[in-house]
């Protein structure tokens, strides 16, 4: 019997801020193409995003793939795209079997099959089991047994049984479809010569942060994979696929010390000469920094900690369970160490005025990380605090729910004046950042963070959207230029 064909697409969105630094690779579809294998699938990933094509080239790809099964994934502002591609598929050939997973289905399937008749079945919640358990079942047309599903039968909307997460052992044992990657596409740009990519070192989050997505998906729970494995991953990517640069993708790595140092001591021990860019919480920095000097060793560069918030009020609002003076610390810990610091703010919640955004402005300055996002928020409709959002909610097209674009009017403000307030805090704390850079005696850090600036004030999103940040000084522009290639190579060869 002839093998069946399963493609992964990505959804072709592009919000632009994340875009600027390089091309990430889509992680969870390197394990869910390694379910449908192991499944007995012959199975294709097109990274439609990291490609930088449209809807004109995935309509093409299934033409030429022919697959008989269709599956793609979907946070909230990449729902619309998401959608475009099953209805395609489904354009094509009525046959094709349509699959979506992904946040957003997961809590919104009535809204999914209210909007479109192309998706057969959405996956909910952790997808590899499911897939696996899925296409081996449909093959006697009989799914109602496999759990995490979600799909239509005449005008009823039928939910299996929720399936349990898996363990952290089984999490070390799942398959990963590297292979099926075009690892050329994957860079990160402020490395030259740079080959990204990345691993998971666990799934889920304890905490309790009322505007974040990721708690609710993984049932507030939390589990670390083995060092080992992870390791095993780290050596698999280097040697096999050439890669230099890793994102750790999880919002928690650190939350175990034990795990998290053993991890650290086995990358120092191999030296496999790679960077690690990776998010954390404030509590976990100050719990370690005995031992942030291993952090840098190991190799991690770059690391965000989510901060948030303007003032104590926001952070309890947002249920964040940092202080704003822990948080100082934090950022100043990660600064001493060499390692890089990324933090952000978000802005336009109801109370909003011109005054707070100012204050908040103030307090990105007074944390002082290297780079500060300005965020718009966005309320996704299964986060705790969408309701007490929902009375402000002006904007209802899912594309624009990407952290940029302003979704609410605040009681005292325009949406327009949190349009411009984002615009102004991105110009005010860039271009008073760019004379302290000049001023690190970190080579590396220099030239990492000016890199990194030429990048954003040349990428044609950020100028569309913001504006030109300023005028890069005279110095600056000697120092971007005296950058040679050797100069660029040494940095990147020195951890």
């Amino acid at each position: 019997m002839k093998m069946k064909k399963i493609l992964f697409i990505t959804p072709p969105f592009h919000a632009g801020v994340v875009e600027v630094a390089g091309r990430w690779v889509p992680l969870s579809m390197a394990y869910l193409a390694g379910a449908a294998r192991d499944a007995g699938l012959s199975v294709q990933i097109y990274d439609a995003m990291t490609k930088g094509v449209g809807h004109k080239e995935i309509e093409a790809k299934i033409k030429e793939c022919k697959p008989h099964y269709v599956a793609t994934s979907a946070i909230t502002c990449t729902l619309p795209d998401a959608l475009a591609i099953v209805e395609t598929a489904k354009k094509i050939n009525p046959n094709i079997i349509t699959l979506l997973g992904g946040i957003h289905p997961t809590f919104m399937e009535e809204e999914i099959f209210r909007l479109t008749n192309s998706v057969d079945f959405i996956i909910k919640g952790e997808g590899e089991k499911t897939l696996t358990e899925f296409l081996k079942a449909i093959e006697t047309g009989d799914v109602s047994a496999v759990k995490g599903l979600a799909y239509k039968k005449g005008n009823n909307i039928i939910r299996t049984l929720e399936r349990p997460l898996m363990s952290a052992e089984e999490l070390d044992n799942l398959p990963k479809a590297w292979d099926l990657l075009d690892w050329q596409d994957y860079n990160y740009f402020i490395i030259p010569d740079s080959r990204l990519g990345a691993i998971d070192t666990s799934r889920g989050c304890t905490k309790d942060c009322t505007f974040c997505s990721q708690r609710k998906f993984w049932r507030q729970g939390w589990r670390g994979r083995s060092p080992e494995s992870l390791i095993k991953d780290v050596e698999t990517l280097k040697t096999r696929h050439g890669v230099n640069v890793i994102l750790l993708t999880d919002d928690y790595p650190t939350l175990e010390r034990e795990r998290w140092e053993l991890f650290l001591d086995m990358l120092i021990e191999r030296n496999l000469g790679i960077y690690f860019l990776m998010e954390t919480r404030v509590e976990d920095i100050l719990r370690d920094k005995d031992i942030l000097p291993k952090y840098r060793k190991a190799g991690i560069i770059h690391i965000y900690v989510g901060t948030e918030a303007t003032d104590q009020s926001t952070l309890d609002l947002f249920k964040k369970d940092v202080k704003v003076e822990d948080a100082k610390k934090a950022l100043r810990l990660l600064n001493e160490h060499g390692i890089i610091t990324e933090t952000s703010m978000i802005l336009g919640l109801p109370d909003e005025t011109k005054e707070s955004i100012k204050k908040t402005l103030q307090l990105a300055k007074e944390y002082n990380p290297d780079f500060c996002h300005f965020l718009a928020i966005a309320p996704w409709p299964y986060a705790d605090i969408y309701e007490d959002l929902k009375p402000y909610i002006k904007v209802t097209d899912y594309k624009k729910y990407n952290l940029i674009d302003p979704i609410i009017k605040p009681k005292h403000m325009t949406m327009e004046d949190i349009d411009r307030a984002i615009v102004d805090c991105y110009r005010q704390f860039y271009m008073g950042k760019l004379h302290e850079i000049m001023q690190t005696s970190d080579e590396f850090k220099k030239n990492y963070l000016l890199v990194s600036m030429k990048l954003m004030m040349t990428s044609s999103f950020l100028v569309n959207k913001i504006g030109d940040l300023g005028k890069m000084p005279e110095e600056i522009v000697k120092h971007m230029a005296m950058l040679s290639a050797d100069t660029k190579k040494q940095a990147a060869g020195n951890i």
